[in-house]
């Protein structure tokens, strides 16, 4: 019976990763897509640290290996990878669909967590912290590489918007003037307590599987 409940939290950890990525994609109302992506950075930076947060902490901590935050945001980058190589080969371009900056940050979670010496709470806050303040940094890096989102809305649109939503210049000045330090900012302070809930849920996988 032991074996079979382990099993299943394993599947349970894929399954985490695969929803994950759908949860990514389903964003590209915000940025996934490159006719919104300087448009709502923000969301996006939160969204995604908090998101690799809830899911690295609880498989990092169930395993008590360091590294294993790196291996679940390199599943989340694969899965990525093959929706764009799906959309790639339907036509579009190449740079119709931006893939997150997942593993940098994850690799500072199991930094973190190696450093302290298995620390959960260190873990949580530390680790935490650091994903949400360096996820931005390095996506913004990610979209500076891709050809201007502009023409790229409007000459391949989203073919699922309705016409009425076909997309137009950001006026990102109006709102913020550094959507990286905004997103950081928040992301830092939002990642820590999805991180505990991560830790969370965590300990009641424990508790089902005693």
């Amino acid at each position: 019976m032991v074996w079979l409940r382990r099993t299943t939290h394993y599947l349970f950890i894929v399954v985490v990763a695969v929803n994950s990525t759908l949860l990514t994609i389903n964003a590209g109302d915000y940025i996934f897509y490159t006719d919104w992506m300087w448009t709502s950075f923000v969301v996006f930076s939160v969204s995604q640290s908090t998101m690799l947060a809830v899911g690295a902490v609880y498989y990092m901590l169930f395993t008590g290996v360091p590294g294993t935050a790196t291996y679940y945001a390199t599943i989340m980058t694969i899965y990525t990878w093959v929706a764009k190589g799906a959309w790639f080969a339907l036509g579009y371009p190449y740079d119709f669909i931006v893939v997150p900056v997942w593993i940098p940050s994850a690799m500072l979670l199991d930094l973190t967590y190696w450093a302290t010496r298995r620390n959960k709470h260190a873990a949580i806050l530390i680790g935490g912290s650091l994903v949400g303040l360096s996820l931005p940094s390095f996506n913004m890096v990610n979209l500076l590489l891709v050809r201007d989102p502009l023409e790229v809305a409007f000459k391949y649109p989203r073919p699922t918007l309705p016409a009425y939503m076909t997309p137009i210049e950001p006026q990102v000045g109006k709102f913020y003037n550094s959507p990286v330090a905004l997103g950081s900012g928040a992301g830092a302070v939002l990642t820590v307590p999805i991180a505990a809930l991560g830790a969370k849920l965590n300990t009641w996988t424990y508790r089902w599987m005693a």
